[in-house]
């Protein structure tokens, strides 16, 4: 029987709806890879991106030059631009202000065939590591209120280039979405001085229904009220409000599971394409009480349509706890998980 289902952090419902026949097995399609000509993002056609930002090099190479294993170039059609004064001006009962942010592309790997699930451990680290160094330097910008780094892999997840990379885009205003959050996350505080985050952590270790991974400091799972098949959120369990928070240490940690969660949806689902978000708090120190920096990563599996569009429902046709326990029971090959 379907069941209606209620978002704790923003009041969102969420149709389940197991009639539709969404068992975890139908999911999956394989796309074929065909190297461009002139991919963009390989080494040697580094002029053909804007210069660098940085560049992780272990052989001291010259920058915008090859022998980087990771590097960060601004977008080169950004979505906001960096030059320029922010303003707000009204226009009769409507609001404007100027397109002033950052957009940049991190590049996860030279080598054009690989995924970020496909690389070693220590090299997804770098890049969960460089989000950290963008987000230190742009949070000096007093323009700047949110910086969101989130990936899209597969071009109907939104990739428009197929090598490996993820973006970063830095806002002079809270994006909604994260203000819901906010928002949401802020009224549970006052009324039970927890923090929600903290609280839907110690429910899913009590349940141990939707976990689909687990270590001493993170954990991944399927939310209770998940929108779309195999949502997945991955969580620090200490209360950590912002990204850089994260300690130094733990970034490894955090790799291994990231890439824990990726590997079985590449196994389980046929590398479906995909998003992934990480939300953390914004700039400033005023959420650190009730806020708690997550990445939620979103197979594209179903399609948004009229009802979605018009009522702010989502219909799930797969139950959050049998997505789970289908990934957590998949047997991934050794070498898949290699340091």
């Amino acid at each position: 029987m379907p069941e209606l289902r209620k978002d704790p952090i923003i009041g969102r419902w969420v149709i389940i709806s197991t009639e539709r026949g969404k068992r975890p097995t139908h999911y999956g399609q394989t796309e074929r890879r065909i190297k461009p000509k002139a991919c963009p993002f390989c080494p040697g056609n580094e002029a053909a991106t804007p210069r660098e930002i940085i560049a992780y090099r272990s052989d001291g190479s010259i920058s915008n030059q090859p022998g980087w294993s990771l590097r960060v170039v601004s977008n080169k059609y950004p979505a906001l631009i960096i030059e320029g004064e922010l303003s707000r001006e009204p226009k009769g009962i409507y609001d404007k202000m100027n397109g002033i942010g950052a957009h940049e592309v991190i590049i996860e790997t030279p080598e054009h065939n690989l995924d970020l699930v496909d690389l070693p451990v220590n090299r997804i680290k770098d890049v969960l590591w460089v989000y950290r160094e963008r987000y230190m330097d742009l949070q000096r910008d007093p323009r700047f209120k949110y910086i969101l780094m989130f990936k899209n892999h597969g071009e109907a997840a939104g990739a428009s280039i197929e090598h490996s990379h993820s973006q970063l885009i830095a806002t002079p205003i809270i994006p909604k979405r994260v203000a819901e959050e906010l928002i949401g996350s802020k009224k549970y505080y006052e009324y039970k001085e927890r923090c929600i985050y903290c609280d839907i952590i110690r429910q899913e270790i009590t349940d141990q229904e939707r976990i689909i991974l687990e270590t001493d400091s993170f954990i991944a799972f399927q939310p209770y009220a998940s929108r779309f098949p195999f949502e997945t959120w991955l969580l620090p369990k200490a209360h950590v409000p912002n990204y850089i928070d994260t300690d130094i240490d733990m970034h490894e940690e955090l790799a291994t599971v990231l890439k824990g969660v990726l590997m079985r949806l590449k196994v389980g689902l046929a590398d479906p394409p995909f998003n992934y978000i990480l939300h953390t708090s914004p700039v400033g120190n005023e959420y650190r009480d009730y806020y708690h920096w997550h990445i939620e990563i979103i197979p594209k599996l179903t399609k948004v349509a009229g009802f979605e569009w018009g009522t702010g429902f989502y219909i799930n046709p797969t139950k959050p706890e049998d997505a789970a326990k289908f990934l957590r029971e998949l047997e991934i090959p050794d070498e898949s998980v290699s340091v």
